[in-house]
């Protein structure tokens, strides 16, 4: 019987942590959810890091009841009960990073990096060495090249208000085609402003490629003397 979490499975373990919570948090962040790949990956790993603590600690319990076959019946591993408190009670810290704007969520990566971390001290503190060491590997990997080895496309609306239908709504097209931003959906309506003069509104559905940014395309739209107001709004 074994009696530790070996390397291999310590390796094998992350790995399909990351897999698994990489494949949920691909579906949220290009519905362009708040928690998208990072924060999951960084939640299951950090899961996964408790969960082998307490598999560690079970495994001493039964070794110690073998050495030590008096005691067995007074062995326990009480250990896990502390692990609990930390774990929920670094919530609180987490929550802390999180900053809720009109239009987004910030801090939500951050708050599952403090998680993840938390499971990683918990893990040298109990001398687990080889599980806090290639833990950590996997949460910095995640941190600094997930974000350059996948790029997720998301869908994003961008709301476009301006004046001079015509002109204006030409200098939008050629803007999209020149980017070569594919548009899904667009939605049209227009009202009038409290001097009559008819103020249009779009609503467009785009996919951006690889090299644009949403925050280029409000900043160049924004340069035209028509536009009056250009924000992006989630799916």
């Amino acid at each position: 019987m074994t009696t530790t979490v070996g390397y291999v499975d310590i390796i094998a373990r992350l790995a399909v942590s990351i897999i698994v919570s990489g494949m949920i948090g691909y579906d949220r962040e290009h519905k362009n959810r708040p928690a998208g790949i990072k924060t999951h990956i960084l939640v299951c790993v950090g899961a996964c890091i408790i969960a082998m603590i307490q598999r560690e600690i079970g495994f001493q319990a039964i070794v110690a009841a073998q050495q030590y076959p008096k005691f067995s019946g007074v062995i326990r591993a009480d250990e896990a009960r502390l692990i609990a408190q930390v774990v929920s009670g670094v919530g609180f810290l987490g929550a802390g990073t999180i900053i809720v704007t009109h239009h987004s969520i910030r801090g939500l990566t951050t708050a599952a990096s403090l998680w993840a971390t938390a499971g990683l001290g918990i893990a040298v503190g109990m001398g687990y060495y080889k599980i806090a060491l290639i833990s950590a590997v996997s949460v910095i990997l995640v941190l600094t090249l997930i974000s350059r080895i996948i790029r997720v496309n998301s869908f994003k609306k961008i709301e476009i208000k301006y004046q001079h239908k015509e002109e204006t709504k030409e200098f939008i097209q050629e803007y999209f085609e020149k980017k070569a931003i594919k548009i899904t959906d667009v939605n049209f309506s227009a009202s009038k402003s409290e001097y009559d003069s008819v103020i249009y509104k779009n609503i467009y559905t785009i996919e951006l490629p690889k090299k644009v940014s949403y925050a280029e395309i409000i900043e160049d739209i924004s340069m035209n003397k028509n536009i009056l107001m250009i924000q992006t709004i989630s799916v």
